[in-house]
C-alpha cells in the first residue's frame, strides 16, 4: 500500500479541474446525439516522494518469562507486578532450608572421601617403599594404585556435587535477566513453584522497541529494489503512526526480517526498530509503518479514477481535438495516495477524463 506525502497535498490544489462537453462518436451524423457532460483534469508532473504504509503491532524486544531453576515455596517477594526492574535486580526468594541441607550433606559427603584418599595415598606410598625393598609385590602396588585413582574419582564426583548443592541454594533467589518492565501478573508468596514450569512473572524490554508489520511478496521485491537505490537496509527511514492519529516523534530503522514467506499467508514478517524514551510505545498497540521511499522526479500522475482496468490492461480516456474522447492505453506505476504514476502513454500536456466515464464513449 502506497500513501502520498504531505508535500504531494497540493495535488488536488494544483489540479485543473475542468468541465467539458464531449461530442459523441457520429453525433453530427445521428442528427443532433447529445454531447456528454464530463469532469477532466490535466495530467501532472512533479516530483513524487514514495511511501509505503502497512498495520503494524508494537513488540518488546525481549520477551521473558521468569521461571525459577529449583523447586519450593516462595517465601519473600521483592517487586510489585508491572514496575520496571533492572538487570541482575531481585524479584523473589524461594525456602532454601532443603537447599541448605542439601549443601551440607554434599560437603561432609566430599570430606569423607577427601579422608578416604589422603589414607589411601599413605598405603600407596608405604607400599611403594616395600616393594623397593622388595618386600611386596608389584601387584600389590598397583592394586593400591588402582584404589587411589578410584578414590580421586570419588573426590571429584563429591565435589561436582557440591557444586550443584551451591548452585541449588543460590538459585533460590530469582534475579531479573535483563533490564525491563514487569507484567502484572506474577505470582504471590505462599505459591509453590516447580522448577522450569511455573512462570514467577513475565518481562519485557521496551526502550528500543519494535514495529512489526508484514510485506507481500511484491511489496518485498520492491522494497529490495527500493533499499539498492537508497544505499541500504539501514538507510530506509521509518515513521510510525499511532491509533490515535498522532505521529511518533522518533523515526526508525528496519532493524530484522524473517528468512521466509509464512505459508499461510504468503508475506515477509519485518521489525523496524524504534528508540522509546519515555515510554510511550507498549507492546501490544497497533500503528502504521510508513517507510519513506525515494523521490520520483518529474512523475506523471493521474487520478486513480480516471484509470479504467480492462482485459489485464490499463487506460484513460483523454480529451483530444474538438473535445473528441480518446481512449489511450498507459502503464503504470507505482500507486500514491490516490494517484498513479504513469509510466508510459500520456505526456504533461494531455487532459484526461476523471468523471463521466460510465456514460462516455470513444470518438
Amino acid at each position: 500500500m502506497f500513501e502520498m506525502r504531505k508535500g504531494l497535498g497540493v495535488f488536488a490544489a494544483a489540479a485543473l479541474a475542468l468541465s467539458v462537453v464531449l461530442t459523441g462518436c457520429g453525433g453530427e451524423k445521428q442528427g443532433g446525439a447529445r454531447p456528454t457532460a464530463v469532469k477532466a483534469m490535466n495530467v501532472l508532473r512533479q516530483d513524487a516522494p514514495l511511501t509505503h504504509v502497512y498495520a503494524g503491532q508494537i513488540m518488546g524486544t525481549d520477551e521473558v518469562k521468569i521461571q525459577s531453576r529449583v523447586s519450593g515455596n516462595i517465601v519473600e517477594k521483592y517487586i510489585t507486578g508491572g514496575q520496571p526492574v533492572r538487570a541482575g535486580q531481585p524479584l523473589y526468594r524461594i525456602d532454601a532450608r532443603q537447599y541448605e541441607s542439601a549443601l551440607l550433606q554434599a560437603k561432609a559427603n566430599l570430606a569423607q572421601s577427601e579422608a578416604t584418599l589422603a589414607n589411601a595415598r599413605m598405603d600407596l606410598d608405604r607400599y611403594q617403599q616395600l616393594y623397593a625393598n622388595a618386600a611386596i609385590s608389584e601387584q600389590t602396588v598397583s592394586n593400591q594404585q588402582a584404589q587411589v585413582n578410584a578414590y580421586e574419582a570419588a573426590v571429584a564426583a563429591h565435589q561436582a556435587m557440591v557444586q550443584q548443592a551451591q548452585e541449588n541454594l543460590d538459585d533460590t533467589t530469582i534475579y531479573a535477566p535483563m533490564s525491563g518492565q514487569l507484567s502484572v501478573n506474577d505470582v504471590a508468596v505462599g505459591t509453590f513453584v516447580s522448577a522450569g514450569t511455573t512462570t514467577l512473572v513475565s518481562m519485557g524490554a521496551s526502550n528500543p522497541i519494535y514495529a512489526q508489520f508484514s510485506l507481500s511478496e511484491n511489496e518485498y521485491l520492491n522494497f529490495v529494489e527500493q533499499e539498492a537505490k537508497q544505499g541500504g537496509i539501514g538507510s530506509v527511514v521509518v515513521e510510525l503512526t499511532l491509533s490515535n492519529g498522532s505521529k511518533y516523534p522518533i523515526t526508525g530503522r528496519i532493524a530484522t526480517a524473517d528468512r521466509a514467506l509464512t505459508a499461510q499467508t504468503g508475506t515477509l514478517t519485518v521489525k523496524a526498530l524504534f528508540d522509546n524514551p519515555d515510554g510511550l510505545l507498549l507492546p501490544g498497540m497497533f500503528a502504521r509503518v510508513t517507510l519513506i521511499g525515494d523521490t520520483i522526479p518529474n512523475a506523471l500522475l493521474v487520478p486513480e479514477r480516471a484509470v479504467q482496468q480492462l482485459l489485464g490492461k490499463s487506460f484513460v480516456m483523454v480529451v483530444g481535438a474538438n473535445n473528441k474522447a480518446e481512449a489511450r492505453t498507459v502503464t503504470l506505476g507505482d500507486k500514491i495516495g490516490s494517484y498513479y504514476v504513469v509510466k508510459d502513454g500520456l505526456d504533461a500536456s494531455d487532459t484526461v477524463v476523471v468523471e463521466g466515464l460510465t456514460t462516455l464513449q470513444e470518438g
